[in-house]
């Protein structure tokens, strides 16, 4: 299935005891319409606070349900805040984590001296100017095969921090400003101290080229600052 939802008020994918998170409303609202406990598993376990546009994931009932008429029917069980926009069915060797070939994620900021109000949830409300030149350098010396150690959370202690990002735009409407990276996969917390790093070359503290140092110290202490969880947005998976 794909699903959407607006992560601000959620302690992100994963089930924890005593928080609420995506995927516990998704298996309580699938198991309800089946009539047994089903566990599902996503493309990408988004961090609190983070939203959806495109996550995917994968389930196995035995249903006479008509799939067509899933996206609807689990739907109707959840949250405003979450909704599946397409069920469609696969073989049993379908894995929506293990299969992804690439997903992108969206950072969205409001440079506006006063909130949005109708959108303020899901974008970092940083007032003042950024130098979006300059940012677009630096995001063209983010793509490629690279070590990204040095944009991963402390916590995240993979044996490799090698990825491949095919993409790493910004782009500007009037006061909002878009950061789009895709990537093979991510580490912990990358896509957001990336983003906190871009900023602070937008805001004159660093040139576009100090990128390149960071990436060769492998330390997370030479980059940036982590942007906060709001802005940030899963767009779509590839497969």
């Amino acid at each position: 299935m794909t699903v959407s939802c607006d992560g601000v008020d959620y302690h992100g994918w994963q089930s924890q005891p005593g928080q609420r998170t995506i995927q516990e409303e998704l298996e309580k609202a699938v198991s309800n319409l089946v009539g047994f406990h089903i566990r599902i598993k996503a493309a990408s376990r988004t961090d609190a606070g983070v939203s959806a546009l495109g996550q995917v994931v994968n389930f196995k009932i035995d249903s006479p349900i008509p799939t067509e008429r899933l996206a609807q029917a689990i739907t109707q069980r959840l949250p405003r805040d979450i909704e599946v926009t397409e069920a469609v069915e696969e073989d049993d060797s379908f894995e929506a984590s293990a299969l992804a070939k690439s997903k992108l994620y969206r950072y969205t900021i409001f440079t506006g001296k006063k909130r949005n109000v109708l959108q303020a949830r899901n974008c970092w409300h940083r007032p003042g100017r950024l130098d979006i030149t300059t940012m677009k350098r630096a995001a063209e010396l983010i793509v490629g095969t690279k070590d990204f150690k040095s944009f991963a959370a402390a916590a995240d202690k993979r044996e490799s921090s090698i990825r491949t990002v095919m993409q790493c735009k910004v782009t500007q409407e009037d006061k909002w400003i878009y950061m789009d990276i895709e990537a093979d996969r991510f580490l912990y917390n990358m896509v957001r101290n990336i983003v906190g790093t871009l900023v602070e070359v937008g805001r004159g503290r660093w040139p576009a080229e100090k990128i390149v140092e960071i990436l060769e110290a492998r330390d997370r202490t030479t980059a940036g600052p982590i942007a906060p969880a709001e802005g940030l947005c899963l767009m779509w998976v590839k497969y």
